[in-house]
C-alpha cells in the first residue's frame, strides 16, 4: 500500500507541474464533477477483493496497448483506465475505450470517452484449461451456436452412414474399414492443428463420417464372420469396449488442460490398431456373392491356419456359385423388393423412436446443471453392464422378446418420469440413469438385429439408410426439446416406446436363423426350426467358421446361400478355435438346382 501511496503523489505531483503543459497540448475541456470522479478511480487502490476475484473470472478485452505508457500500472489500474462501466457498476467485458497517442498523465487527467468492441482480442484471468473458448476467443457474441456443432456432427453422420455404406457393399469391408481409419489418423489429429472454429468443424465433420463408417463397417464384417451365437457376443463387446473407451476419454478430457493435446492423446489408440491391421481379411461371404471363388478360398484357407484346423482338398474344391450366376443388388431393391421394404420400413421407424429416447433423456439429464464430465462418466458406467445383461437375455430370449423386454423397461421408467415431482431432484435422476441403462441395451440389441435382417449383398448400404432415421430422430429431440421446457419431450418418449414395439412386433426373429446373402426371400426362411443347427454343424456356407458336418436339409438353408457342397465322408472343416473337432457321420448332398 505504501508504494501505491507513492505511485499516487507521484501522479499529483506530475500533474500539478504539467498543468500548463495539457493546456496546450490537447483541446480545451470543461473540468466537471463526473471527470473528477474518474480520475479519482481511475488512481485509486486495488479494489475489494471479493469484487476482484468476481471480476477475474469473467473475460475482459485485452488492453495491454496502455502499458506502453504506464508499464507500471497494477491490473486493477489498467481495468478502471481502458474499461467502461455498466450503469451498475461492474465492467463491461466486451467493450474497451479507443485507444489514444496519450501520455498516462493525460489519460488518468481526461480520462478516455469514446468506446469500441475488443480488437485485440481477451484476457482469460485463472484459466484452468486451454479450452476452444480461450483458444478462437468464442465471447462477447462470437460464442459457438450449439445447434450449430450439432448440426455439422449429425451431418457427418448421414453423409458418412450413406457413403461408406454404400462403398463397403461395392469394394469390400476390409478396404473401407482401412478408409475409416486413415480418415481418423488424417482428420482425428488434424484437428489438433486447425487455426480457427471453423476449422474445427470442418475437421469433426470427417471424423463423424470416419466414426459411422468404421461402425458399420466391423459390424458387417463380424456377423459374416462369426458363428451365430457368436455374432451377437462379438458386437456387445465391441460396444462395451467402445464405451470403456467414453470412460477414459472423459478421464483424460477432465485431467488435460489443453484442447490440442487432448485430440492428440485420443488419437493414440490408433497406432496399435493401424499396426495389428494385417490380421483382418475379406468377408467370406462378400467375396462369394461377388462372385470371387478363389479369393474366398484363400480367407477360408488362412483362417483354418490361424486356428490349426484343415480344409479337405476335395471339399474346398466343391466352393462354388451354383449356375455361375452372381448375385446382383443395387439400392433400388429396398424400394422394389416387397420383403425387404417391409423389412427396412418397420426398422427404420424403430430406430428413429430409438435415437429420438436417447437424445432426449440426454438432453434431460444435462438439463439438471450436473457437470457435465461427471454425467457422461455415469452414462458410460451405466452402460457396459447393461450391454452385457443383453447377452443372456439374447441367448435365452432371442432379439425380438430381448428387444421388447428392453423396450419395455424404457416406457415403464418414461412413463414413471411424467409423474414425478420436479423436487427433489433425486428420484428423477435415478430414474433417468435406469432408462439410460435400458436404453444401452436397446442399442445395441437393435443393432444386432438390424445387421442379421440385411441380406449380405446389401447389408452395409442398409445400415447407411437406417441411420437417416437415426439422424431424424436426433433432430427431432433437438427440435422439441429446445422448443418446450415442459414434460411434452417425456411424453413423446412414452409414445415413441409404444411405436417402436409395434414395429418390431412386424420384423421376424433372427436369433436362430442363418444369414441371408440375396434379396431374394423365401417364406421358408422365416418358418425353419429352432434347433435346425443344433444337431448338425453346417458348412461354411452356414456359419462361418464353425465344423462342417453337411447333410442335405443343411446345404439347402445354408448361410451362402451361392455355395454348393459335396464334402466327402468324414470330412470336415474346422475353422474357430471355440468349436473343437468331431468326429460325426456325413451323409454326401444331394444335387441342388441353380
Amino acid at each position: 500500500m505504501k508504494e501505491e501511496q507513492n505511485h499516487k503523489t507521484a501522479f499529483g505531483s506530475q500533474n500539478s507541474r504539467d498543468t500548463h503543459r495539457h493546456e496546450i497540448s490537447f483541446p480545451s475541456q470543461n473540468w466537471s464533477l463526473e471527470m473528477l470522479l474518474r480520475r479519482l478511480k481511475a488512481i485509486d487502490a486495488r479494489r475489494d477483493d471479493k469484487f476482484a476475484s468476481v471480476m477475474a473470472q469473467r473475460p475482459y478485452c485485452n488492453t495491454s496497448w496502455i502499458l506502453e505508457v504506464g508499464p507500471n500500472l497494477t491490473e486493477d489500474e489498467q481495468l478502471n483506465l481502458t474499461l467502461p462501466r455498466a450503469s451498475n457498476g461492474s465492467f463491461l467485458t466486451c467493450l474497451m475505450y479507443i485507444p489514444v497517442p496519450w501520455d498516462l498523465d493525460s489519460i488518468i487527467h481526461f480520462g478516455l470517452n469514446y468506446t469500441e468492441t475488443c480488437k485485440f482480442g481477451w484476457i482469460y484471468p485463472f484459466a484452468n484449461t486451454r479450452s476452444l473458448i480461450n483458444e478462437f476467443d468464442l465471447v462477447c457474441g462470437n460464442e459457438p451456436n450449439k445447434e450449430n456443432g450439432q448440426t455439422v456432427f449429425l451431418s457427418g453422420i448421414l453423409t458418412g452412414s450413406l457413403l461408406f455404406g454404400f462403398l463397403s457393399d461395392k469394394l469390400g469391408r476390409y478396404p473401407i474399414i482401412l478408409l475409416s481409419l486413415l480418415g481418423f489418423l488424417i482428420f482425428g489429429f488434424g484437428t489438433a492443428f486447425v487455426s480457427s472454429f471453423y476449422q474445427y468443424l470442418f475437421f469433426r465433420f470427417f471424423v463423424a463420417q470416419a466414426s459411422v463408417g468404421y461402425a458399420i463397417c466391423s459390424v458387417s464384417l463380424v456377423m459374416e464372420w462369426l458363428v451365430g451365437e457368436h455374432r451377437a457376443q462379438a458386437v456387445i463387446l465391441q460396444h462395451c469396449f467402445l464405451t470403456i473407451g467414453f470412460i477414459f476419454l472423459t478421464g483424460l478430457a477432465y485431467k488435460v488442460v489443453h484442447w490440442r493435446l487432448l485430440c492428440l492423446l485420443g488419437g493414440m489408440p490408433m497406432f496399435p490398431l493401424i499396426c495389428n491391421i494385417w490380421v483382418l481379411r475379406e468377408s467370406p461371404r462378400w467375396l462369394m456373392v461377388r462372385g470371387k471363388v478363389e479369393e474366398a478360398k484363400k480367407v477360408l484357407c488362412y483362417a483354418a491356419e490361424v486356428n490349426k484346423k484343415t480344409i479337405p482338398l476335395s471339399l474346398l474344391n466343391e466352393l462354388q456359385i451354383p449356375g455361375k450366376k452372381v448375385a446382383k443388388a443395387s439400392i433400388l431393391d429396398f424400394c422394389t423388393n416387397q420383403h425387404l421394404f417391409k423389412v427396412v420400413l418397420a426398422i427404420g421407424c424403430v430406430w428413429f423412436t430409438v435415437s429420438y429416447i436417447s437424445f432426449t433423456l440426454n438432453f434431460k439429464m444435462n438439463d439438471f446443471g450436473l457437470d457435465v464430465y461427471f454425467v457422461q462418466m455415469v452414462r458410460s458406467i451405466v452402460a457396459v453392464p447393461a450391454r452385457l445383461c443383453c447377452i443372456i437375455l439374447l441367448e435365452y430370449f432371442g432379439r425380438k422378446w430381448a428387444l421388447n423386454l428392453t423396450l419395455f423397461l424404457v416406457t415403464s421408467t418414461c412413463l414413471f418420469l411424467l409423474f414425478l415431482p420436479q423436487e427433489p431432484k433425486s428420484p428423477i435422476i435415478l430414474t433417468l440413469m435406469l432408462a439410460e441403462f435400458s436404453m444401452a441395451g436397446t442399442v445395441s440389441i437393435f443393432f444386432i438385429y438390424t445387421a442379421e435382417l440385411l441380406p449380405t449383398v446389401l447389408r452395409s448400404t442398409g445400415l447407411g439408410m437406417v441411420s437417416l432415421a437415426w439422424v431424424a430422430g436426433a433432430i427431432s429431440s433437438v427440435t422439441i426439446f429446445k422448443q418446450t421446457k415442459t414434460q411434452l419431450p417425456i411424453f413423446f418418449c412414452c409414445l415413441c416406446c409404444v411405436l417402436a414395439l409395434c414395429f418390431s412386433s412386424l420384423v421376424p426373429e433372427t436369433g436362430s436363423q442363418s444369414l441371408r446373402d440375396s434379396v431374394e426371400y423365401n417364406i421358408r426362411d422365416s418358418t425353419e426350426p429352432k434347433d435346425r443347427n443344433k444337431d448338425v454343424p453346417t458348412v461354411i456356407a452356414e456359419e462361418s467358421m464353425s465344423d462342417v458336418v453337411a447333410d442335405s436339409e443343411v446345404t439347402k438353408n445354408a448361410t451362402l446361400n451361392a455355395v454348393t457342397f459335396k464334402p466327402e465322408e468324414n470330412s470336415l472343416l474346422n475353422m474357430t478355435l471355440e468349436v473343437p473337432k468331431m468326429d460325426l457321420p456325413v451323409q454326401p448332398l444331394k444335387d441342388q438346382p441353380p
